[in-house]
């Protein structure tokens, strides 16, 4: 029985704490802050799902594995701190999304270049609710299938698909009359 456990550890190598901060959390800071629209939240959320990485660390297989993990819990606790949120300030996400890069100086090359297109986008994503934001997020963020976004967020596959495709049309109409003159080249 001793060589069966030997063997197990060989086969999966003990997980290096400090290397996976390294290689994960700028993906946790980068999903917590589009989630909730507020860099302390965001940031606070990353110490703490980081935190439970370490409590949880011994249950981890392999990268792949935190990576899923890590996914999953970011996206519950972003949501469960906008309910939150919401129940204390109801109405803040309506119109009102953070302009990141002005209020924040958001390091991130996506939002830090403040061009006009980006904040409308922000604003359009902020305005989604919470489970479409969500799936668009992981879609096309992280480049998860559905199926993977599912497992993610404990939901059926269908319910993914249906958050993608009702978010997707809500984003377009937006689109269609905020970036119009964008489109025309100003």
């Amino acid at each position: 029985m001793a060589v069966q456990v030997e063997e197990r550890q060989t086969d999966s190598p003990a997980l290096d704490f400090e290397l996976l901060i390294d290689q994960h959390q700028s993906m946790v800071f980068s999903l917590a802050l589009r989630m909730t629209g507020d860099r302390g939240l965001a940031e606070e959320l990353t110490q703490d799902v980081l935190l439970e990485l370490d409590r949880n660390l011994e249950r981890m297989r392999s990268g792949d594995h935190v990576r899923f993990w890590l996914r999953q819990v970011t996206m519950h606790r972003a949501v469960d701190a906008l309910r939150r949120k919401n129940r204390r300030h109801p109405g803040w996400n309506e119109g009102k999304w953070i302009d990141l890069e002005e209020s924040h100086g958001l390091p991130l090359d996506s939002l830090a270049s403040g061009n006009a297109i980006t904040r409308e986008l922000e604003q359009m994503m902020g305005a989604l609710p919470e489970r479409q934001r969500a799936a668009i997020l992981l879609r096309y963020q992280e480049d998860m299938t559905p199926e993977e976004i599912a497992a993610t967020l404990r939901a059926p596959v269908a319910t993914v698909k249906s958050h993608l495709q009702r978010g997707l049309k809500t984003l377009r109409a937006s689109a269609q009359g905020r970036l119009k003159e964008y489109i025309r080249g100003q």
